[in-house]
């Protein structure tokens, strides 16, 4: 187990995820939000092979509209 930091909260997963497989097994689906592993953006394309560490931080940001 590897325990990361997601959206500020503390959390523990799996050895060897990704941020696709993380991101699934925490809920979020589809394409409206950015991912961003220790202040640096990741790419979608990158989700299958960004493998996470222990220790990371992972922040996933939706779009706020307003005005």
């Amino acid at each position: 187990m590897i325990k990361l930091s997601i959206n500020g909260e503390v959390r523990r997963l799996e050895e060897g995820m990704t941020v696709a497989d993380a991101l699934g097994h925490l809920g979020f689906e589809g394409e409206g939000f950015a991912v961003a592993v220790n202040g640096e953006f990741v790419p979608r394309a990158a989700y299958p092979e960004h493998r996470l560490q222990d220790g990371d931080q992972l922040d996933v940001v939706a779009p706020v509209q307003g005005g």
